[in-house]
């Protein structure tokens, strides 16, 4: 189905998560790339778990990363209200944001990723047995939220406290030193990989991913497409679409691996609800393409996917 007029686009943003503010700029982007496209669309800040959507909203465009947009809540509510929303499903959000459940189809799949252990602090904080250096992270927190690495004994239990405070388990993951990296796949297209530089006195966090959040003046660096060899390009773009079919994520995504120095990949997740301002990683990838997607032109495809796969009944 080609979008048209007729069809009333809400584009939810916000939401109750650790990434509001980030939430809102991606929607606030998403609907003015929509309306330039001379699509119908408006904006809904969600707040609470029950937003109200206009009536006759006929696709809710999903920009909430994080807690309840990303890991299946918004879904399942949108799925009862019987309204087509885009990207991945309830039950795929809900594995693909759950970083412990969805290493454990990464490696069912046999998807290159590092080695990990689940540790239950659900009694309190519990020391991993994995040799150092790892990375903690809460598994289902997104955007780097409460994600430590740890390279010293004193620095882990600190680490470990800190990542408890978001549930009852924490994943704890081999340390790979590499080149921070990045694919975005959108239908059956695998986007050419950008390469993520941090600052050289920082790593890939929230104040370096968004550094207009703290007010800092530096940020990470970005490469696309990425200074890859013809081979290490096709490694990355093989490991992360297996990841992303290992998932079976509906839509699109953008998946995550770090290259270490013998050209390995290593797939650390999948992100269902990436970044969608005009200055994120998927619109960089998708612009750099052959042929290349202008910001309006991917909205548009992921209202067009994902109304296709869920129905062209705009009445609701």
């Amino acid at each position: 189905m080609v979008m048209d007029e007729t069809v009333l686009i809400a584009v939810l943003m916000g939401g109750p998560g650790s990434e509001r503010e980030v939430s809102l700029a991606s929607g606030k982007a998403v609907l003015e790339a929509l309306l330039v496209e001379g699509l119908n669309a408006v904006g809904v800040e969600v707040k609470d778990r029950e937003p109200i959507l206009p009536e006759g909203t006929g696709l809710a465009f999903n920009a909430i990363h994080g807690t309840f947009g990303e890991d299946g809540e918004l879904q399942a509510y949108l799925e009862k209200l019987g309204i087509p929303y885009t990207g991945a499903g309830e039950a795929t959000s809900r594995v693909t944001f759950d970083k412990v459940l969805s290493k454990a189809k990464f490696v069912a799949a046999g998807v290159p990723t590092p080695e990990s252990e689940t540790v239950d602090v659900s009694g309190g904080v519990t020391m991993p047995t994995m040799a150092l250096p790892y990375v903690v992270k809460p598994p289902r927190e997104g955007s780097s939220v409460g994600i430590h690495i740890v390279k010293d004994a004193g620095e882990a239990e600190a680490a470990m406290g800190d990542a408890a405070k978001y549930g009852d388990d924490v994943l704890v993951e081999q340390f790979v030193e590499g080149r921070e990296l990045t694919v975005a796949i959108i239908g059956d297209e695998v986007f050419p990989v950008v390469e993520i530089i941090p600052p050289e006195d920082g790593w890939y966090d929230m104040s370096t991913k968004y550094p207009w959040l703290s007010g800092q003046e530096v940020g990470s660096q970005y490469i696309c497409p990425a200074d890859l060899t013809a081979e290490e390009t096709r490694v990355v773009q093989e490991a992360a679409q297996k990841a992303h079919k290992a998932l079976e994520i509906e839509v699109y995504s953008r998946v995550d691996v770090l290259l270490d120095s013998l050209s390995n990949p290593y797939i650390l997740e999948a992100n269902t609800i990436p970044g969608m301002t005009a200055s994120s990683l998927l619109p960089k990838a998708a612009a750099a393409a052959e042929p290349g997607y202008d910001f309006g032109a991917l909205c548009r495809r992921i209202a067009e996917l994902s109304l296709n796969l869920r129905g062209t009944d705009a009445e609701t």
